[in-house]
């Protein structure tokens, strides 16, 4: 009987939700649950019309709207506006920029996967193409990180004169002011090849086209100060920065002190000017100490109401040539001996006309928006891209050292210990290149997706961290000494500087990634919001009401169908075909449907509070990462025709994110304040229990040795990096004795088989060498000469840097 009644609930559940709980969803509802009571109860006639009529007032003041919006929807509405957390006016303004992508297939519960692979796929034009090989290309090859970090910590001014004359400035800018003109994939396929070399070259190139003067010109400048900066900007005659972090507003900008009063004043030569006195003073701000044009963040006030009746006008942004008088630049911060210009700028009641207000006077007040707007694209690129570099780097790097250095006679990336962080790295990097990749696709398609942005900047740089981390183990003490020997220290110096700007990672895990796309991404949260705030009474309920009847149709389907998929476990679900794929992207679906489910449950039973759990927002803005990141992946593997080398690396990088899926939803559930809805929360996720298991050691041998052999694979997992052919660099060196090592093995056995039988004596290898080639049927002259190059190679690349005390003190002075 109990099985009778829980399907009779079920398809009741069912029905409701399939007619979005109108009046029929309700009466077919009732149609099947009535029977199942009374089978159940085996009530008395007199007992079950009471129940029949009792359902039917049910029916009615639930499935006609008149009724509804009176009795029911209109009460609810009450306790919503009551219960809904108070939004400032920054963090609505954050709300409302952006744009939904596939973050809203992810929050549906019924993610169209066929839709996501018909996303274009990511392509370069010719001209984009011939800029990444032939300019940037050559860009890379003129840096030496060493000297540019340690000797000078500057760019060399041959580099900084190559970047503005070859238009790395200007890659935003539109053909028709001089710029480049390049797609977003282009901008992050630039700034990775950079970062894979130099990260102070990098930060120096994304900066100018991220959240800046020029993007926030082409948005919201007027005619006049587009065509007055644009083209100076493109042609790198004019060093821009952008400054909104003071040292009392960080996270919290829209806390920002510094002001800007409106006034008269005499300016260039001419009295009484309309214009601003500011003062403010900014930190952390790149490349401010060469700036030659300042943007500027600050609240405009005015108390003499020359422009206007209100007083407090809101943030405001400002493009202040920095030689204007009384602009303090110059003075450089020094983030983790990384050489990428960075300072404080300060002014005190400095004097600007109303023509530098970016937009100018239609445009004051709107600064916080027009900046998150940007923020949603910008924060989608350069971050990504530049941590996706300094992986491809460790990738490559720990697959080749990991072959050429030998320990106890075997490569260490064959010690199962060694391997374990290789499959990490390989699979990591997989993943963040994929995200990267389909991130950029939204950004040529016209998305500003804000949530997604909050998602990638995040993961990536985290995935990087975690790269890094494994690189620099696998290296050991090559390492950890410092030296133009040394490809990889500076990253693990700097990798913290991506965590922390843009968005603190701790803040954007634990408070924008869910709590943001909670509203923004949800399909009905958004419109509740709207109705609640609506001032048009009537309006307002009926929007309410039929926002609510959706989400609670919504919630009762992904309810049932997170029951069935937790029971199935995703199995028998229509997705795309695919051999290596279809099992994803079914259980992907299952853990969209849960997470739909989850989100809503943590929304009616915290309500408010739910913003100020911080742990179970980050956890749930985990779900919602792990099911973008394995989407991306999957695409990728997809949009390069599915080769069969790549399969560990996809396996790897979803059985690893799906894991983290569970691992993500079981912390919400043991952590979740009511435990009650825990429980039925538990039982609709994971009725059979948690069953993913993290990767397996045999897959990530398979990564691991994916990494050490050259090949398709290992090209395509680190195209796009700056790979030098010149032996005397570090990373070329590198490449070569992997090469040479893997060609060289069997001559070696050779030699090493004559010593064993005491044909060759000498204790010194290069003695070896020249004995086993003197001796006949051994080796000959020219595989002589081949073993001994490897040999070179290989020392070349085990050695690390030492210095003559002076030196080191020469490089502090500096």
């Amino acid at each position: 009987m109990m099985i009778l009644i829980l399907l009779g609930v079920l398809a009741a559940i069912m029905l409701l939700a399939f007619f979005r709980a109108s009046i029929w969803g309700w009466l077919l509802a009732m149609i099947v649950v009535v029977p199942v009571i009374a089978i159940q109860s085996r009530l008395s006639a007199d007992v079950f019309q009471v129940v029949i009529i009792l359902l039917a007032v049910i029916v009615a003041v639930l499935g006609i709207p008149v009724l509804r919006r009176l009795l029911v929807s209109g009460f609810i509405l009450k306790i919503f506006r009551k219960i809904l957390p108070q939004v400032s006016q920054t963090e609505q303004e954050a709300l409302d920029a952006g744009t939904v992508w596939w973050d809203g297939d992810l929050f549906s519960g019924q993610p169209d996967w066929h839709k996501l692979l018909k996303f274009p796929k990511p392509s370069l034009s010719a001209a984009e193409q011939a800029f990444l090989d032939n300019e940037t290309e050559q860009l890379c090859a003129m840096l030496d990180d060493w000297d540019i970090t340690h000797v000078r910590q500057d760019l060399p001014p041959q580099v900084w004169q190559f970047i503005k004359d070859k238009g790395f400035f200007g890659m935003i800018i539109p053909k028709e002011y001089g710029g480049l003109q390049f797609s977003a994939l282009a901008h992050s396929a630039v700034v990775t090849k950079i970062a894979s070399r130099s990260a102070t070259a990098a930060v120096t190139v994304m900066v100018p086209n991220s959240l800046g003067p020029a993007e926030l010109l082409l948005h919201y400048g007027t005619a006049a100060q587009k065509e007055k900066y644009l083209r100076r900007l493109a042609q790198g005659k004019e060093v821009p920065c952008f400054a909104l972090t003071g040292p009392f507003a960080g996270s919290d900008a829209g806390a920002i002190p510094d002001v800007g009063i409106v006034c008269h004043a005499p300016f260039n030569g001419q009295e009484n000017v309309l214009g601003v006195r500011v003062t403010w003073e900014k930190r952390y701000i790149t490349l401010a100490p060469v700036a030659t044009l300042l943007g500027l963040a600050f609240k405009l006030y005015d108390p003499d109401k020359l422009i206007g009746a209100e007083t407090a006008r809101g943030i405001t942004l400002a493009l202040i040539p920095t030689d204007t008088p009384g602009v303090q630049v110059g003075r450089r911060h020094f983030p983790l001996n990384s050489a990428f210009q960075n300072g404080p700028t300060s002014g005190n009641e400095v004097f600007i006309p109303m023509e530098y207000l970016i937009g100018g006077m239609e445009k004051i007040g709107q600064g916080w928006r027009m900046l998150m707007e940007c923020l949603a694209a910008g924060r989608s690129i350069s971050l990504p891209a530049s941590a996706t570099g300094g992986a491809k780097l460790a990738a490559r790097t720990c697959g080749a050292y990991g072959r050429v250095r030998k320990q106890f006679r075997v490569p260490i990336g064959k010690f199962e210990g060694v391997e374990e962080a290789m499959a990490r790295i390989g699979g990591n990097t997989y993943m963040m290149d994929a995200a990267r990749l389909m991130t950029t696709v939204a950004l040529d398609m016209g998305e500003k997706p804000s949530v997604i942005s909050a998602i990638v900047k995040y993961h990536c740089t985290e995935r990087a961290r975690a790269v890094v981390n494994d690189a620099m183990d696998v290296h050991g003490g090559k390492g950890i000494c410092m030296g133009t020997s040394n490809y990889l220290a500076r990253s693990y110096q700097q990798i913290p500087i991506g965590i922390t700007v843009e968005g603190a990672n701790i803040l954007t895990r634990s408070m924008i990634i869910f709590g943001q796309g909670a509203i923004r991404s949800h399909p009905y949260v958004l419109k509740e919001i709207q109705a609640a705030n609506d001032p048009d009474a009537k309006r307002a309920l009926r929007n309410f009401d039929a926002a609510l009847l959706g989400h609670i149709s919504f919630s009762l389907s992904n309810a049932v169908r997170a029951l069935l998929f937790g029971l199935t476990g995703g199995r028998g679900i229509a997705v795309p075909e695919g051999v290596n794929t279809q099992r994803y992207f079914q259980q992907l679906t299952r853990y969209s449907a849960a997470f739909a489910l989850a989100a809503d449950v943590s929304m009616l039973v915290l309500g408010g509070s739910l913003k100020r759990r911080e742990k179970i927002s980050a956890r749930l803005g985990d779900v919602l990462s792990q099911l973008y990141l394995c989407s991306a992946t999957l695409k990728r593997f997809e949009d390069e025709s599915r080769p069969a080398s790549d399969l560990p690396l996809l396996h790897w990088s979803m059985q690893d994110a799906l894991h983290r899926i569970q691992v993500a939803f079981d912390g919400v559930l043991q952590n979740f304040p009511s435990r009650f809805a825990a429980l039925i929360l538990r039982m609709l996720i994971f009725p059979v229990g948690r069953c993913l298991a993290p990767p397996s050691d045999e897959l990530g041998h398979q990564v691991s040795a994916l990494l050490m052999q050259p090949g398709a694979a290992r090209d395509r997992l680190t195209a796009g990096m700056y790979i030098p052919s010149d032996e005397n660099d570090a990373v070329g060196a590198l490449e070569a004795a992997l090469h040479s090592t893997l060609q060289c093995e069997p001559l070696q056995a050779k030699v090493d088989a004559a010593r064993k039988s005491g044909k060759v004596k000498a204790l010194d290898e290069l003695a070896r060498i020249a004995e086993a080639r003197d001796q006949e049927g051994i080796i000959n002259a020219e595989e002589a000469l081949l073993l001994q190059r490897d040999y070179a190679l290989r020392r070349k690349v085990i050695m690390v840097d030492d210095f003559a005390p002076e030196e080191l003190a020469a490089g502090q002075e500096k």
